[in-house]
């Protein structure tokens, strides 16, 4: 691992190439796998695809849009920034294998955050045993994070378009818990700490998605923007109707807690929440749930509302606009 370099030191002062030779030296203690030809430091990356689909997306993360210095620290904002990206692969049905980064700052950011920032990333991606191999960085008035993921699905892709009527709703991982740290840290508190933390570093279920391809998920998409948002996006994508059942939600005491303290409905939490990750999935009703998936709701013939809760129209909050 790189070393720790003094805190009064920016990005100007490292240059360009000092900071790529330094952020070269902290992605050189992860071990990106033999598929990796060509790594950092030249113009592209050189990989090796073996078999199966390849799978590509990308996200942006903006310093006051999508995340704030003084809530989260840059090893933090590099593990979200490269959950959410092992995230839309994993939602394919897929596995991740190799992520590019590009990386816009002002000049006096202090260079350790760059280097933590990577550090965070470069941790999250050994959880799926992905690699960083390149990027680029350049300066701006604000911290802005690209990433693209490269990732390969061994059978046929899990789309947003698949879901038929008479299929059911499945829900994997934890749904909530980053909704209400937010909460928590726009008002000016730091506990329950286990929903704080969610919000600084989500866990996604990164297995669940090539199991639930395997058992036949018809349509699947990972939960980022809100749970509602993200069944709107299946309903329309797939032509058909979805609706969620709110009894099928067991809700967590730390979210009880801070719904009592805040006076807000837990539920919203749920239903209207982003940024864990969880996977929102239909199945045939044939077929038998993997492990650690949740029944929540039922697909129908496309009605009147694309989504609905508890067989009707829902007027709360269902999740992240990003305009």
């Amino acid at each position: 691992m790189a070393d720790a370099i003094d805190r009064d030191t920016t990005l100007a002062d490292l240059g360009e190439f000092g900071l790529i030779g330094r952020i070269a030296e902290v992605v050189a203690a992860t071990a990106p796998g033999e598929d990796v030809l060509l790594g950092p430091g030249d113009d592209a990356a050189v990989l090796r695809v073996r078999k199966g689909h390849v799978v590509v997306s990308t996200d942006l993360m903006v310093e006051g849009r999508h995340f704030r210095r003084d809530w989260v620290e840059a090893v933090d904002v590099g593990h979200r920034a490269a959950a959410q990206n092992l995230s839309d692969i994993n939602a394919m049905g897929g596995r991740a294998q190799w992520l590019t980064v590009g990386l816009a700052a002002p000049a006096d950011l202090p260079a350790q955050w760059a280097l933590d920032f990577t550090r965070g990333f470069a941790e999250e991606c050994a959880v799926v045993g992905a690699g960083l191999v390149g990027g680029d960085v350049t300066r701006a008035d604000e911290i802005v994070v690209s990433v693209t993921v490269i990732g390969a699905c061994t059978v046929s892709p899990v789309l947003r378009s698949g879901a038929m009527p008479g299929d059911v709703l499945a829900l994997c991982g934890r749904q909530g818990w980053s909704a209400g740290g937010l909460a928590v840290l726009g008002r000016g508190f730091r506990s329950p700490r286990v929903l704080v933390d969610a919000y600084r570093r989500p866990a996604p279920p990164y297995a669940a998605g090539p199991v639930a391809a395997e058992a036949g998920a018809t349509a699947m998409i990972d939960v980022s923007d809100g749970l509602l948002a993200e069944a709107r996006h299946l309903a329309e994508g797939s032509g058909v109707s979805i609706d969620v059942e709110t009894t099928a939600f067991e809700i967590p005491e730390p979210l009880l807690a801070v719904g009592q303290a805040t006076g807000a409905d837990p539920l919203q939490f749920i239903l209207g929440g982003g940024e864990d990750h969880p996977l929102l999935a239909t199945f045939p009703p044939d077929v038998a749930l993997p492990e650690g998936w949740t029944r929540i709701g039922t697909v129908s013939a496309r009605g009147d509302l694309p989504v609905t809760v508890d067989g009707g129209a829902y007027d709360g909050p269902t999740g992240w606009t990003h305009f």
